[in-house]
């Protein structure tokens, strides 16, 4: 039989081809490698100690986590800047009538709620006018001062606040969360407490209330990022806040893998949680002061009204030594009533107070207290120099540190420790103190009329009785003027006198820290002024990776 060429030459054929796909795989298959790359979804677990009452912005003012989870969920008409500027938000702009009486918002168009529906004026008007009702249940101030308010609506995007006179502060007021009138009208401030939408809200913030919740039962709240904010998606599906009853069981969350951030680490377990692998601290200063106020109402029992005397126990002071010891650092000193972040403060206006014993004995033997030769005790014609020191309990380690150093001066400090603020505001109004250590959260704007005006001791918290006629009269003129240059010098006649006559001494600026796990990839932060800015880069934060098979890169040295 005669080979059959062309069959042969055909098997060939196919034979070559098999060769060529087989060798073509093995090397395709060596150019292919497995990598791992970042995938979306996930919930970023935030621990905090607390829970919410409401997640309202008309009554979330005494609650520290009311006020986190609204800050995040709605927005107002402005806010303040890192500098202390009021900034638009919802609202694109404002003016002031001729009158200085009258403030017309205009809002910016287009903007909706995080149901789809448009944001108008009316929304504006139904939120302030919840709070200009004789039933309003949140803070009084707030109701006396929107009850003085005229609110017209001019059209969809324009409204008015009429004012009974010039007032500047009241913009301050515009930075309140805005409600959804379409979803409220008709309810009041009361039913609002308790109604539904407090508990599953819906603003324009940065992050929505997953619907169908029972955070009181489950102790947690999903929150979803807003896609009017996060236009271009986000990894994680959502930030979930879950609260805790103390801080050791949030601390023990933290360690174990639970969370993946502890809202506000205590000065207390700092160390122990910044010693922890893989921990990321985040520290930035509160909007928050401890001062010592001091009584110079004219009675028998109080020896301070000579300023000698303050300035005695102001030299006599280490205020770093009380930062060191009480809050293990986590404070900065600050001179004044101001924040650094408002537009008036200024810190060549104070004179800036040390510790120097050696002046502030020479201040007390200035005012007659003198220490027995043997003795350590201070005595003026038969009497000991003893002062009563007021504050609340829960500072028992700064009062322990203050006393101490003051009976290095020999001075007898009784003190009378509080077990609530209404206590101690009682003991204040009824002075019945001579130095008062008190926390106080310094508005952004510099109106401080209503603390240490003359009026302020009568009808205010004026507590200390400072009485000076040119300062008040500053505070007065300061509040009746709407552009900054005009009120600054106002402000800065104030300071002269404050620093003068110190009626308080602010001991430092708390500090807050925040912690974030090292397993959150891509999270950066930077200053963090509200709880919103601790959120800005979340479109990148990631938590899962997978894998996937690509081309190989080539070493093309090895050619």
């Amino acid at each position: 039989m005669r080979p059959n060429l062309r069959w042969q030459l055909l098997l060939a054929t196919i034979g070559f081809g098999l060769i060529l796909a087989i060798l073509s795989f093995q090397v395709q298959s060596v150019e292919l490698c497995s990598v791992t790359v970042p995938t979306s979804g996930g919930s970023f677990v935030e621990g905090v100690v607390g829970a919410p009452n409401t997640l309202n912005p008309l009554f979330s003012d005494a609650y520290p986590v009311d006020r986190e989870l609204v800050d995040l969920i709605f927005d107002g008409l402005t806010t303040f800047d890192a500098s202390g500027k009021l900034i638009p938000v919802l609202a694109e702009r404002w003016t002031v009538g001729e009158d200085g009486r009258s403030v017309r918002f205009f809002l910016r168009q287009g903007l909706t709620w995080q149901d789809g529906e448009p944001v108008t004026a009316n929304d504006v008007a139904f939120t302030y006018g919840l709070m200009q009702d004789a039933t309003f249940p949140g803070p009084a101030a707030l109701q006396t001062l929107w009850q003085a308010v005229t609110i017209n609506v001019i059209d969809e995007l324009t409204v008015d606040f009429v004012l009974p006179a010039p007032y500047a502060p009241f913009l301050e007021a515009t930075t309140r969360g805005i409600l959804p009138a379409h979803l409220l009208q008709g309810e009041t401030a009361v039913s609002l407490l308790t109604h539904p939408f407090s508990q599953s809200p819906l603003g324009t913030g940065p992050f929505m209330v997953d619907p169908d919740q029972d955070w009181r039962q489950t102790g947690r709240l999903a929150l979803s990022p807003n896609p009017d904010y996060f236009q271009q998606g986000t990894q994680l599906a959502h930030l979930e806040y879950r609260f805790f009853p103390d801080e050791t069981s949030l601390v023990d969350a933290f360690i174990n893998g639970d969370i993946h951030a502890i809202n506000h680490i205590s000065t207390e377990n700092l160390p122990e949680v910044a010693a922890l692998p893989g921990a990321r601290l985040f520290t930035v200063t509160e909007e928050r002061i401890t001062m010592l106020l001091f009584n110079q109402r004219q009675d028998v029992a109080n020896k301070l009204p000579p300023i000698g005397m303050r300035q005695a126990l102001a030299l006599g002071l280490d205020r770093q030594g009380l930062v060191d010891q009480v809050l293990h650092g986590q404070g900065v000193l600050l001179e004044g009533p101001y924040l650094p972040n408002t537009w008036v403060y200024n810190p060549s206006a104070y004179t800036p107070y040390s510790s120097q014993p050696e002046n502030a004995v020479a201040r007390l033997e200035e005012n007659g207290w003198l220490a027995p030769e043997g003795q350590v005790m201070r005595w003026r014609e038969g009497e000991p120099l003893s002062i009563r020191l007021a504050a609340l309990r829960q500072d028992q380690a700064l009062v322990t540190a203050v006393v101490d150093q003051w009976a290095a001066l020999g001075i007898d400090v009784q003190v009378s420790l509080h077990s609530n603020l209404s206590e101690l505001q009682q003991a204040l109004n009824a002075g019945s103190f001579d130095v008062a250590i008190i926390d106080v959260i310094p508005t952004h704007d510099p109106d401080l009329y209503d603390f240490w005006s003359q009026e302020a001791i009568v009808r205010g918290q004026n507590y200390g009785g400072w009485n000076n006629r040119r300062a008040s009269e500053a505070l007065e003129m300061g509040r009746q003027l709407w552009r900054v240059e005009e009120r600054r010098p106002f402000y800065e006649t104030f300071l002269r006198f404050y620093d003068a006559e110190l009626p308080a001494l602010t001991l430092y600026q708390h500090v807050k820290t925040y912690v974030l796990s090292s397993e959150v990839n891509q999270a950066e932060i930077g200053l963090i002024r509200r709880p919103r800015d601790r959120y800005p880069t979340f479109a990148q934060w990631f938590l899962l990776y997978r894998d996937v098979t690509v081309r190989c890169a080539t070493d093309k040295a090895s050619n």
